[in-house]
């Protein structure tokens, strides 16, 4: 098992008469959902300047426990509500290793 603590950088592309919605459920289902999760370090939403862009940056202890997160059951279960919020692309990701 690895002991390099990683960030997960995702872009998300949002409607803006969505934006209400993806913050609501940015907090009241994904961050107290991913927060429960064993080696869970920290969760941030971003919205950058230009409309419709955001980033969400999940940061685990491990590259192994990010993964045992998105094949549970909960993510499941809260990322499509997440998802449903977005539109274009939805979202790309690039995972960083924490130096």
């Amino acid at each position: 098992m690895s002991t390099q603590a990683i960030q997960l950088h995702v872009d998300l592309e949002t409607d803006p008469a969505k934006e209400a919605d993806l913050l609501k459920t940015y907090r009241e289902v994904f961050r107290p959902a991913i927060s429960r999760q064993p080696g869970f370090t920290g969760v941030t939403l971003l919205k950058a300047r230009k409309a419709w862009a955001w980033r969400l940056i999940i940061s685990f202890a491990t590259e192994e426990e990010r993964l045992a997160w998105v094949a549970c059951a909960e993510h499941q279960a809260v990322w499509p509500q997440m998802e449903a919020n977005l539109t274009g692309s939805k979202f790309s990701t690039v995972l960083f290793d924490v130096q």
